[in-house]
């Protein structure tokens, strides 16, 4: 049985495995990947000490200094969990593949995945002109017309990715304005292929003979009226759902899934169960929150484990 079991490989699992290895906690780590949805920015401006880095590197970098740690703390990548049940002296932890494996205590920073377009079109396009990974798809769309759904930093970024190829970007967002950092909308707010469709909701994507993407129809809000717009793509960036149904019953969450935690020590409503990063109920959800909310719980499992019972004041 494991001191303590880590589920994720993005910062917050990477800055857990570093922080237990120094603690000397006999850990293990279970990830699919390495880098969390990073992985797929082309341009990372704002990790703390690094003035540029694209999502790849990123991952990479974030492995390389976990595997670097000493003999404390193993490895099992390439691993889905699918499951945690609690077990007489702590957790068992079971992975797609069929692994399981015991532990004391758990510390979740699994993160989160993309959430999918849920309008007619959305599915039946997946593929064929609906994309959800600019830097991965962007090319694809030389010469073309698309448009980008959402309006925080993801947006901003498929808009950036798209640039260099597409002839014309429509971004279209709910509200009145867009949730993106300022810095990051200034990169766009004066290139002429780009065009803003606020307060407007997409409401249904359709295609050519071909089964592939040729339009979409979206709602202005404030004249109530249904306008159909040309376009060869949809880049679909509206958020993200936190990766938090392995868990079952056993850890209190919200109505929209994430962990509810106690922000003080990223405790969860159950005894033995930490979580941090984009699957709680943080209110910022960034690389760096993550990160240091995951070493701060991995502190609070060491005094745990060791038995110190510090004094935390309340306001």
């Amino acid at each position: 049985m494991y001191k303590l079991i880590v589920v994720g490989g993005g910062p917050g699992g990477v800055a857990a495995g570093i922080y237990a290895a120094r603690k000397k906690i006999e850990t293990l780590l279970i990830t699919e990947t390495f880098g969390g949805q990073s992985i797929d920015s082309s341009d990372i401006h704002n990790w703390i000490g690094t003035k540029s880095i694209s999502g790849f590197d990123f991952a990479k970098m974030l492995e390389e200094h976990l595997r670097a740690q000493d003999g404390t703390i193993e490895i099992v990548d390439g691993e889905r969990v699918s499951r945690v049940e609690k077990i007489t002296d702590g957790y068992r932890v079971s992975t797609e593949s069929g692994k399981s494996f015991e532990t004391k205590y758990l510390l979740i920073t699994a993160g989160s995945h993309r959430k999918r377009l849920d309008i007619p079109g959305g599915k039946e396009f997946d593929g064929r002109g609906v994309a959800y990974c600019s830097i991965c798809d962007a090319p694809l769309f030389g010469g073309k017309v698309v448009a980008v759904v959402g309006g925080g930093n993801s947006a901003i970024e498929a808009v950036i990715d798209l640039l260099s190829y597409a002839t014309k970007i429509y971004l279209i967002h709910r509200r009145d304005a867009l949730r993106a950092d300022p810095v990051s909308q200034e990169k766009i707010k004066s290139d002429p292929k780009v065009e803003f469709i606020l307060n407007s909701e997409v409401q249904e994507i359709l295609g050519n003979e071909d089964k592939f993407v040729n339009s979409l129809k979206y709602k202005d809000k404030v004249k109530g009226e249904v306008k159909e717009l040309k376009v060869d793509g949809v880049f679909v960036e509206i958020g993200s759902d936190p990766n938090t149904n392995f868990l079952k019953d056993l850890v209190k969450v919200d109505d929209s899934g994430h962990i509810v935690v106690d922000h003080r020590t990223q405790q969860t409503s159950e005894p033995g169960i930490w979580a941090a990063g984009d699957a709680t109920d943080v209110l910022y959800k960034q690389n760096n929150i993550s990160a240091g909310d995951a070493i701060k719980a991995v502190l609070n499992i060491y005094d745990k484990l060791t038995g110190q019972n510090r004094e935390i004041s309340k306001l």
